[in-house]
């Protein structure tokens, strides 16, 4: 009776965190805010140039760039100094002295804009380490993607808040190996924070299946994955990124509705998720592009991402599926079925809007 009374406790716990944290994330923004770094080394001089989207500023920030825009340069100023202040570049180890700049409307879209600040870094420079620290100021859900260029040299890293920093050895080899991985790391990340993947995993793992239809289902999604990102690599197919982002997130609502109104097959939800990743891919392929980056150095990051977003996956179905076998051996397995499917339902929905609409 005792055993009996704390696996309905389980269960009861379980229902409620995962209904209660799918309808929180109906508000949440996955994946985070994206800044865009090109990092050009001229001599003794580096310019750091970043663009950055106007929504992942600080009130403060939003409030300066108004006002930069207007003309003032106390505000201009301001914001410049952010890049002073948490980005540090020292030069043969000896730190870069930060000049003037500017700040100007992206070439993008007209939701983001450009910072570039000059740094000073001496004469016969052999050796670049670059320390980033604006996730202090964005916040930890930023990450910026940069690409490192100079005579004979071109990298590509991912700076977040748990790899702020890198070196470059001006025409060797540098830490091109410390550039792939983090972009595994990065990988990691966008499954972890990305809230659309998991509800959207969660959705296809709810009803059930053997050791070989739950692979299949993580497998397809991490190959439909790479497909879309390698198209981006031969520039042969761009998509709007308000579409896919709604395409994403009705797909979610989709697999939900299954649960709920039909029979689903596990044995076919591979098909799905397959599906789901090609979709999905085009979403990080978009902000890659935005590097330029040559074409050896963007498989190189796309690798390292994809290999990070199989073990990002890896690790949630280690977590979920233990206590998803024991829900299955207790009579409350249909009912948190239903439950779960409806509120990532809910959620599909609102965030299909949001999205679309929005």
């Amino acid at each position: 009776m005792a055993a009996r009374t704390r696996r309905r406790a389980l269960v009861a716990g379980l229902a409620a965190g995962w209904i209660g944290a799918a309808l929180t994330l109906a508000h949440a923004h996955s994946g985070g805010s994206t800044g865009y770094a090109a990092i050009t080394v001229s001599r003794s001089t580096v310019r750091y140039r970043v663009t950055l989207p106007a929504a992942a500023l600080t009130s403060q920030m939003a409030e300066d760039l108004r006002l930069a825009q207007n003309g003032s340069e106390p505000a201009r100023e301001h914001l410049l100094d952010v890049l002073r202040r948490t980005i540090v570049l020292r030069g043969n180890g000896t730190r870069c002295e930060p000049g003037p700049g500017v700040v100007e409307p992206s070439a993008f879209d007209a939701a983001s804009f450009t910072m570039l600040v000059d740094f000073a870094c001496g004469t016969g420079l052999r050796d670049l380490q670059i320390h980033d620290d604006i996730f202090d100021v964005l916040g930890p859900n930023h990450h910026t993607l940069a690409k490192i260029e100079a005579a004979g040299v071109t990298q590509q890293f991912a700076f977040t808040p748990e790899t702020r920093a890198t070196r470059v050895a001006l025409g060797g080899a540098g830490e091109g190996g410390r550039g792939t991985a983090s972009f595994f790391l990065l990988g990691v990340e966008h499954i972890l924070s990305g809230y659309d993947h998991l509800l959207f995993l969660l959705g296809l793992l709810l009803p059930g299946g053997g050791l070989l239809a739950l692979t299949k289902i993580i497998t397809a999604f991490t190959l439909a994955h790479s497909v879309t990102l390698s198209l981006a690599v031969l520039n042969l197919v761009a998509l709007p990124d308000r579409l896919i982002e709604a395409v994403i997130a009705l797909s979610i609502a989709a697999v939900a509705a299954e649960n709920l109104f039909l029979q689903p097959t596990v044995r076919r939800r591979w098909l799905v998720s397959f599906c789901f990743g090609l979709v999905h891919g085009f979403g990080f392929s978009s902000a890659l592009r935005e590097l330029g980056l040559p074409t050896h150095g963007l498989l190189l990051s796309l690798f390292g991402f994809n290999a990070g977003v199989e073990a990002g996956q890896a690790l949630v179905v280690a977590v979920a599926l233990p206590l998803l076998v024991v829900l299955r051996h207790t009579r409350w397995e249909k009912r948190m079925v239903l439950s779960s499917s409806l509120a990532i339902l809910v959620v599909g929905l609102v965030l299909f809007v949001e999205r679309a609409l929005l």
